[in-house]
């Protein structure tokens, strides 16, 4: 049971760093990003690359963070602010984009799955069992996202006018707040953090240039049940995230697959705002 319990836990974890990008860019620019897969593939690759050069894996995720992040701020730039005022236009560039960015992900690095290092190798004992490491590294990290993320929301400049925006931009507008510049710097951190969430995860699987697919439904799924907001966000990652656990493990992985998309259908049914706390 304590094996299960961490699961849990841990799987819950990586949801919310996996999704935590999606949601803050559709919390203040009202936009689903259909690239943040592709964001997450970039992030696993930076983490192959940086393997591949010789450098701690712990530097992965940073890098793949800045990167991600300017990357993000030109995408916004070019891309996305010329359709602020057409959203469904904004939402299918972002799903083509992510279409082109795997496809150049496929021609620079081919087909082949690949793998990166871990930063931490073996298992911890707790009590009766050994439970991996870098799984409770994740989990941890987890943590410290959404600590972060509470803290540049409430306790900065930044985090007042982008609430202030996602409250009533119109209003926000009125005050003197630069929303085109909120948006851009939100746009610029969602694409980071989905690049450091490709490069974190990375070592816990495998990595080929669809691996970010399966990952950008559940946290679409996840993120529409959180109801923009981060404390909903780490509820559904418990909630769907320990449901999709339980049904792997006592019945079959295939069935565990859909979990969180039949559950988070189900919870939308019958409370259209999800779980949101805000």
């Amino acid at each position: 049971m304590l094996n299960l319990a961490l699961d849990i836990v841990t799987t819950a974890g990586i949801l919310f760093v996996v999704a935590s990008g999606l949601l803050i860019i559709l919390g203040v620019m009202k936009l689903i990003n259909f690239a943040h897969g592709a964001f997450l593939t970039i992030g696993g690759y930076a983490a192959v690359m940086g393997t591949g050069w010789g450098l701690s894996p712990w530097i992965a995720p940073l890098l793949a963070l800045g990167f991600g992040a300017v990357v993000g701020l030109v995408i916004e730039r070019l891309i996305v602010r010329p359709l602020y005022d057409r959203p469904l236009d904004a939402i299918l560039a972002t799903w083509g984009l992510g279409i082109v960015i795997v496809q150049l992900i496929t021609l620079y690095f081919g087909r082949e799955v690949q793998f990166a290092a871990s930063p931490i190798r073996g298992t911890i004992s707790m009590g009766p069992i050994d439970y991996s490491a870098y799984r409770l590294v994740v989990t941890g990290v987890a943590v410290g996202v959404g600590l972060a993320l509470a803290a540049l929301l409430y306790f900065t400049r930044f985090g007042l006018n982008a609430r202030a925006v996602i409250m009533n931009e119109t209003l926000a507008r009125g005050l003197g707040i630069d929303s085109t510049r909120v948006r851009a710097l939100t746009f610029g951190l969602g694409a980071g953090l989905a690049c450091a969430a490709g490069a974190l995860i990375t070592p816990l699987l495998s990595v080929d240039p669809n691996m970010g697919l399966p990952w950008l439904v559940n946290s679409f799924m996840l993120v529409l049940v959180a109801g923009a907001s981060f404390p909903g966000l780490a509820i559904a990652a418990l909630l769907l995230g320990g449901a999709q656990v339980v049904v792997s493990t006592f019945f079959s992985p295939i069935i565990g697959g859909l979990t969180i998309v039949v559950l988070a259908a189900a919870i939308l049914r019958i409370s259209p705002k999800g779980l949101s706390l805000g």
